[in-house]
């Protein structure tokens, strides 16, 4: 299953759990926060320290960066 680090408050973050939503993809949303013990388990999995920060375990991935995430969603679950 996709996990999405995230704040709740970002926008960058909003746009990709839109695609998500719109894409009907099932993903686990962990929300980071920093100085948290999350963050430093976040940190250790993405040294950028960037969300939102996409994990798909089933095909390797791990990305940052909004539209490069919207854009891999597109790509790989997207409906054609």
């Amino acid at each position: 299953m996709l996990e999405l680090y995230q704040f709740e408050s970002c926008p960058y973050c909003r746009r990709v759990r839109e695609k998500l939503s719109e894409l009907e993809i099932d993903y686990i949303a962990r929300n980071v926060r920093i100085g948290t013990p999350k963050w430093k388990e976040f940190s250790a999995l993405n040294p950028n320290e960037q969300v939102p920060f996409l994990v798909d375990p089933d095909r390797g991935v791990s990305m940052e960066e909004s539209a490069e995430i919207i854009g891999y969603l597109e790509r790989v679950y997207g409906k054609n």
